[in-house]
């Protein structure tokens, strides 16, 4: 069967992550999120996926290539242009993608799926398409029910008893929501649905092929089901997904590596003399990390590959990134290290090399500069991060 992952957008509310790792590429504990909806596709069957890729468009391809490693086929269908000898990203939209793969050659000719490809997910996908063919829908959303004072952060659904779609509201408020079933962004269609859009232009699903769908009457339904739904939209979201995964509250991902000690985990070789370091789990280490003597880890905390976490550093409710250098008695709370910037909770960013902070923060494969302790406090009080 087929299906389709849409993987083109730009990512802008997951930024600084999405300046050189595209949304599907963002790793969940080491793994990127489309691998997990790989899994899920070819547990139910759906082997042939296209894909439409355009920012960071060679990060998705060079690593899923051609499926077979993932026991699916993948295409892709680039969306941009080549600018200056580099390639440049122009997404089409959602519904623009689908119909540029079929404009290239008819490859959706049975019911498929489409899935964003940002969010984890164990959705029964087979009783979902079997609920679509008999409803003899035209297209069918996945919606979810959350709580009611959740709502004005997402799209919501609004049907009839029979599941018919009737209208759409964009994050509504808590008193104007006429219903608590949102869009997940996972859709099945039939082919007849390319009727609705059109060649060569940009069209989203969700703010136009849907409500062209409403307007005309077409056979358009959703359908509420229960399953764990993660959506990686922003970076609070991401933050809640490694969270969720290192207290056991999301169920389809496993925490990779050897737990150590209760709650601990490592991946190979990581040097730590675990007598002389303060860890409370849980907590993920990956391969090849230096953890010095003196340094403190309080869980949920994840600490990617090929770190070097210095004497006397704390990191507490935190996300650290592969090559992340930490320097001594740097205190980090909840906080999210990725390259050269150093996020919040709420998605602030604080650019460190642009802010002179690299004796704080820095690539583990460099030797960082030494600085005074003046110009320590100084950086201390702008990054707020009680270094001692």
């Amino acid at each position: 069967m087929k299906a389709m992952i849409l993987a083109a957008g730009k990512g802008t509310r997951v930024r600084p992550i999405t300046y050189t790792t595209p949304k599907p590429m963002i790793p969940i504990l080491q793994k990127p999120v489309m691998e997990f909806l790989l899994e899920l596709l070819r547990q139910h069957g759906f082997d042939q996926i296209m894909v439409n890729v355009s920012h960071l468009a060679e990060e998705i391809e060079n690593y899923f290539r051609d499926g077979q490693r993932f026991g699916v086929q993948i295409a892709y269908s680039f969306e941009g242009k080549i600018d200056d000898g580099k390639l440049v990203g122009e997404a089409i939209g959602s519904a623009g993608g689908m119909r540029r793969i079929q404009d290239f050659s008819p490859f959706f000719d049975d019911t498929f799926v489409v899935l964003c490809g940002d969010a984890l997910i164990d959705l029964d996908l087979t009783a979902a398409v079997k609920w679509h063919k008999s409803k003899g829908s035209i297209a069918t959303i996945i919606s979810k029910s959350v709580p009611l004072e959740e709502v004005s952060s997402y799209g919501v659904v609004v049907t009839d008893e029979d599941g018919r779609v009737k209208a759409f509201q964009e994050k509504p408020s808590v008193e104007e929501a006429l219903s608590t079933n949102i869009n997940t962004g996972i859709y099945i269609f039939e082919p007849e649905v390319f009727k609705y859009i059109p060649s060569g232009v940009e069209y989203d699903i969700g703010s136009e092929l849907f409500p062209k769908l409403v307007e005309i009457g077409a056979p358009f339904y959703a359908i509420p089901m229960d399953f764990e739904w993660v959506d990686i939209g922003k970076v609070p979201d991401y933050w809640r997904a490694i969270r969720g995964v290192l207290l056991g509250e999301i169920k389809n991902v496993q925490i990779p590596g050897h737990e150590v000690a209760p709650g601990i985990y490592t991946g190979l070789n990581v040097a730590v003399n675990w007598d002389k370091v303060d860890i409370t789990g849980p907590v993920y280490i990956g391969g090849m990390t230096r953890i010095e003597d003196g340094a403190k880890i309080v869980g949920p905390a994840m600490i990617g590959p090929n770190c070097w976490i210095c004497s006397g550093a704390t990191v507490d409710n935190s996300v650290i990134f592969e090559w992340s250098r930490l320097g001594p008695g740097v205190r980090l709370v909840d906080k999210l290290v990725f390259g050269r910037y150093c996020v919040d909770k709420t998605g602030a960013a604080i650019d460190v090399q642009a802010a002179a902070l690299d004796w704080l923060i820095t690539d583990a494969r460099q030797i960082p500069p030494v600085h005074t302790p003046l110009e320590r406090q100084a950086i201390e009080e702008l990054l707020g991060t009680n270094a001692s």
